[in-house]
């Protein structure tokens, strides 16, 4: 299978690039730095957006093994005196973000932020 992109086309079959689990992750870390980007914005922190890196468990107990839960790890630039600020923020990521909300709520989402 292959999902069409207007950039470049992502092979989605096992073993020959993208599986489907690591798109919906993939997915939930980009709308989750969407997400926390409008929330700075919002709150008046200024900022400077490197990247987000993702990560996941997956329930080796379940013979499906779905997703068990997911980090995100927001890398950026924020003034010391408004770190604390952005920390905060976070909280917002989760509850506005519709990707992460389609999850099934089992699975545990984990948001920080590494300041550099």
């Amino acid at each position: 299978m292959t999902l069409t992109g207007s950039q470049e086309d992502w092979t989605l079959k096992r073993d020959k690039g993208y599986s489907p689990v690591q798109s919906l992750v993939a997915a939930a870390a980009a709308c989750g730095a969407y997400v926390y980007q409008e929330v700075l914005e919002n709150s008046k922190v200024a900022f400077e957006f490197e990247k987000v890196i993702a990560s996941y468990t997956r329930d080796t107990e379940d013979r499906v093994g779905p997703i068990d839960s997911i980090s995100l790890t927001f890398y950026l630039k924020v003034t010391e005196d408004q770190q604390d600020k952005a920390i905060r923020c976070l909280k917002l990521v989760s509850r506005n973000c519709p990707v992460i909300q389609s999850l099934d709520p089992k699975i545990k989402v984990i948001e920080t932020a590494e300041f550099i």
